[in-house]
């Protein structure tokens, strides 16, 4: 069985199926169930490089600014390409292994698309 949105009016969790359309039995609320396609969709977070361009996981990134490593004396250089990235949901968006320095944690601010 698969999970019913809640009600976009009252928030209520007690939402019934009925043809094409949720309804809301405590509000009387009717939507599209289209509606709620378009909102799983516009829910995605998208991430985009300092220039603007949409970054995918498994894209090569270039850093453009040198960057120091947080409880080390070493330093990610400008210029430094980064293969594999892994995007995620954090406070730094991108998850990568840089040569030399190892795992680290970048936001996409400081990076552009290789």
């Amino acid at each position: 069985m698969s999970k019913m949105p809640k009600c976009p009016q009252c928030n209520s969790q007690y939402v019934y199926e009925d043809r094409n359309l949720y309804v809301c039995p405590e509000c009387a609320h009717e939507w599209s169930s289209q509606v709620v396609e378009k909102e799983k969709v516009s829910l995605e977070k998208l991430y985009h490089d300092a220039n603007g361009t949409q970054l995918f996981d498994g894209d090569d990134i270039i850093v453009i600014k040198d960057l120091k490593v947080k409880g080390s004396s070493s330093t990610v250089k400008q210029g430094t390409k980064v293969k594999n990235i892994k995007l995620v949901d954090s406070d730094h968006d991108i998850d990568c292994r840089i040569d030399g320095i190892g795992q680290m944690s970048l936001k996409t601010e400081f990076v552009k698309k290789a």
